[in-house]
């Protein structure tokens, strides 16, 4: 869950960045500290599902095109060579779909200022559902993030379990982060080229994707993350290393793998949560995208950018259009 919630929570955590400078991160790939062994476990458990490698993909039908940019949502110098990758694309392209375009860029942020209990528990605190130790320790975690106790006591589990997902060394400029990640350097270019952006799902998805989770869930899913919350510029090094090997698949192979780790975790238990989990923010996600990208393709080249981890797997983005008579042809960055 680390790993995914770390890809999620840039979509959102702008809303609120701030606190003090931090130093520059320093983590360490977790893969390439793996037994030979143990790494190619996990990477022939990411081959047997279709589309396990590659950001880049063409998919066409007819006289139809689909250019699919697996994305990563932070800032990084190796975007450069993704942008140029893609710029003949962009020059032919009608309309640049992304997850989240800046109208709903615009609504999100409104809605938050009219209704704060989408981050809010109107009705606790988490000291009251957490033990004492717990709380402290959940607390010191935020205080270190820029945020202070008595303020996250009242978000919601899910919304700390993002944040924690932020190492320290990221808070203070988590704007900037964002705003000069791979999604927002193409919606450069294409409002450069005067092109319309579109959104690919309703500015409040994000505050739905946690519905199916009970309470009891989300600070189960918090617990998880605190545990391992020393370890966060890890596992963002791990993410953005292993996204710009075109890996997407064999993060969530090891995330499987070093929930297999956690005490008190059983192989049952980490596949339902799991299962759970990708059906919430990949599967019912994707299905509802393939009807705006074939709509917006019916119109012209289209350019799809979102998150890599959309597009592995029998419930990703190619194999679903793979399905619905498209050819699928991979990109070299």
């Amino acid at each position: 869950m680390r790993l995914f919630l770390t890809a999620l929570c840039f979509a959102i955590i702008p809303l609120l960045s701030g606190g003090q400078a931090h130093a520059t991160c320093t983590g360490t790939n977790l893969l390439s500290q793996m037994a030979p062994e143990d790494r190619s476990r996990l990477e022939q458990a990411a081959a047997r599902h279709p589309f396990h490698q590659g950001n880049l993909w063409r998919a066409t039908k007819g006289d139809q095109h689909v250019t699919l940019v697996g994305t990563y949502h932070l800032s990084d110098p190796r975007h450069d060579q993704v942008v140029a990758a893609i710029t003949p694309y962009l020059d032919t392209a009608t309309t640049l779909l992304v997850e989240a375009g800046p109208d709903e860029e615009t609504a999100l942020l409104a809605e938050v200022a009219r209704d704060p209990t989408l981050f809010i528990m109107p009705d606790t605190t988490l000291p009251t559902l957490m033990d004492p130790e717990e709380w402290q320790t959940l607390s010191d975690a935020m205080s270190r993030r820029g945020i202070p106790g008595f303020m996250a006591a009242k978000f919601q589990p899910w919304y700390i379990t993002v944040l924690l997902a932020v190492p320290p060394c990221m808070m203070a400029d988590m704007q900037a982060q964002a705003k000069t990640g791979l999604d927002h350097l193409i919606m450069q270019e294409a409002k450069a080229r005067g092109m319309p952006v579109q959104g690919l799902e309703a500015f409040d998805t994000v505050f739905t994707l946690f519905d199916g989770f009970s309470r009891e869930d989300q600070i189960s899913m918090l617990r998880a993350s605190l545990a391992i919350e020393d370890q966060a510029e890890d596992y963002i090094t791990t993410l953005a290393d292993s996204y710009f090997a075109g890996e997407s698949r064999l993060i969530w192979e090891l995330m499987r793998d070093l929930s297999l780790r956690m005490p008190g975790y059983t192989p049952e238990q980490v596949d339902a949560d799991l299962a759970k989990m990708e059906q919430a923010l990949l599967v019912t996600r994707n299905m509802g995208w393939i009807p705006i990208i074939e709509q917006a393709a019916a119109d012209g080249p289209v350019v799809a950018a979102f998150g890599a981890l959309h597009l592995p797997g029998e419930y990703g983005i190619p194999y679903l259009l793979q399905q619905n008579g498209w050819a699928l042809t991979p990109l070299t960055p």
